[in-house]
């Protein structure tokens, strides 16, 4: 699997009709990005989704930020991961999470125990069979991980974590608690805008949903912000902490930031004045800046 270290972060895909979303997964390829990270949320289901994608595409790595453990059981998910894996000369890279307890409610789950709930997953997932053709290479899968037990599991468990919602502070701790052969995929959301207040506005749009999630906010107090800063929709400190914002020059420095910080793969989410808007400027844009 060539990961590479940058790539795409994106819910855009889900929002267009499957040919567009194959096509502009394409195009992403053809800008030179390594890899596109696709959600598991209220739209596609992630495994059809990256099949979806892996078949508009050739040498990019499609990878799941993140399949949610409750959306299907291990023995499905190790099907799937085998089938795709295989089909697509491993370029599907499984990312998995426990989500988030509203989200799980939605399917009718119960959010409980959430660290234990993953690795009796894993343990499933490690003991499954599977009796067709299996991949040339054995698949890799990475924890979504925040905290320090989860991330111990990421080490121990799987081939790394992939991370959302973090300063670089975050990434060199997450580096050393993974060690140093570990993936790390950082997400960075990023606004090519240069004027401040409007910068600002995009992000706090962007950073409202996740600001009235428990998890993202314990790690967020746990890096040393208050809660004066998670407050009413975040203080500019945090905002610029969490949204690089700017230039071209700007969100490089940020990239390289988490890559000095021990990230191996930075993901860039682009937000856009319309959160319904396909980005494509922008990522031709950054391209030009970070590849």
């Amino acid at each position: 699997m060539k990961l590479g270290r940058i790539g795409i972060w994106t819910f855009a895909l889900d929002l267009q009709p499957g040919q567009k979303a194959r096509e502009t997964a394409a195009q992403i390829e053809s800008l030179g990005y390594s890899a596109i990270w696709i959600p598991e949320a209220m739209g596609r289901e992630a495994m059809t989704n990256a099949a979806l994608l892996l078949s508009g595409t050739k040498d990019a790595v499609i990878a799941t930020g993140i399949a949610s453990i409750w959306a299907r059981d291990a023995m499905a998910c190790v099907a799937a991961q085998n089938t795709l894996c295989e089909a697509y000369g491993g370029r599907f890279l499984l990312g998995l999470g426990v989500s988030h307890a509203p989200m799980v409610a939605v399917r009718g789950r119960e959010y409980h125990r959430p660290l234990t709930a993953m690795r009796q997953y894993l343990d499933a997932m490690d003991s499954a069979p599977f009796m067709s053709v299996p991949p040339a290479e054995a698949p890799k899968r990475v924890l979504a991980a925040l905290h320090p037990k989860m991330l111990d599991l990421a080490r121990e468990r799987a081939h790394g974590s992939h991370t959302y919602f973090v300063p670089p502070e975050h990434t060199a701790w997450a580096r050393a608690r993974l060690g140093p052969e570990a993936i790390l995929a950082v997400e960075q959301t990023v606004v090519l805008e240069t004027d401040v207040s409007q910068a600002r506005e995009i992000a706090r749009r962007f950073m409202a949903v996740y600001l009235g999630l428990p998890n993202y906010v314990r790690n967020l107090r746990r890096l040393g912000f208050t809660e004066g800063d998670v407050a009413s929709g975040g203080s500019d400190r945090l905002v610029d902490a969490i949204v690089a914002w700017g230039d071209e020059e700007a969100i490089r420095r940020r990239v390289q930031a988490h890559l000095d910080a021990g990230a191996s793969h930075v993901c860039i989410q682009v937000l856009d004045r319309d959160p319904r808007a396909l980005p494509v400027p922008q990522w031709q844009r950054l391209a030009a800046a970070l590849l």
